[in-house]
């Protein structure tokens, strides 16, 4: 049975969150929310918890998955990123903005799209999961939480908790979050390439 953290959304506890992360560290995948829909996340580095993820989301090693990451740093760490490339990034970041890349040595190969070795790439705007990410102390691998079968991503703790009670163990319950998924950017063939139009703004990119 998923627990659930019922968290202030300007001042969550973290005591709880310490909770959360160690089930995290355990292989387990929680439901978050974001500046966008929830999602699923897991630890980067269990294979275990990956695949878990892909299966409860219904999705295969194509669907590309992304990192949240605490920061620009840290996510220069993960993906290939040029000048250009760079201040686009930050012109946007925190922010509903997801950046596909090409992978840098250090995403596991199993994680990375196998034919084009790219990643997606964000850094949330959302006070309680940055909390999550620097406990955490790494990223997390994260997927848009929309159910099998469905169109739309879930946005209530409880109806979360309720339908995925045996899947996930736990749910972050900091409020309602947006109805709409991040505005997926494709940066990793040179010219930006808008792939999914979302919640973040085409202006604060420039473009």
């Amino acid at each position: 049975m998923a627990q659930l953290f019922e968290v202030h959304p300007d001042n969550p506890q973290a005591r709880l969150l310490k909770q959360a992360v160690a089930l995290l560290e355990k292989g387990e995948v929680l439901a978050v929310p974001t500046d966008s829909s929830y999602a699923l996340v897991c630890h980067v580095d269990d294979k275990a918890a990956a695949d878990k993820l892909r299966r409860i989301r219904g999705v295969d090693d194509k669907h590309h998955l992304t990192l949240l990451c605490r920061d620009l740093s840290e996510l220069a760490n993960y993906a290939r990123v040029d000048n250009q490339q760079f201040r686009l990034i930050k012109s946007a970041t925190p922010g509903p903005y997801t950046f596909i890349l090409e992978a840098s040595k250090e995403v596991p190969r199993r994680l990375s799209h196998p034919a084009r070795k790219t990643i997606g790439l964000r850094v949330p705007d959302h006070k309680v999961l940055q909390e999550l990410l620097e406990l955490h102390h790494a990223p997390l691998l994260a997927t848009t939480l929309i159910p099998q079968g469905e169109t739309e991503a879930l946005n209530d703790a409880q109806e979360i908790l309720e339908r995925y009670k045996n899947l996930i163990a736990g749910v972050i319950d900091a409020g309602a979050c947006a109805l709409e998924p991040t505005t997926v950017v494709d940066l990793s063939s040179g010219e930006p390439e808008i792939v999914r139009e979302g919640r973040g703004s085409f202006a604060a990119l420039g473009l």
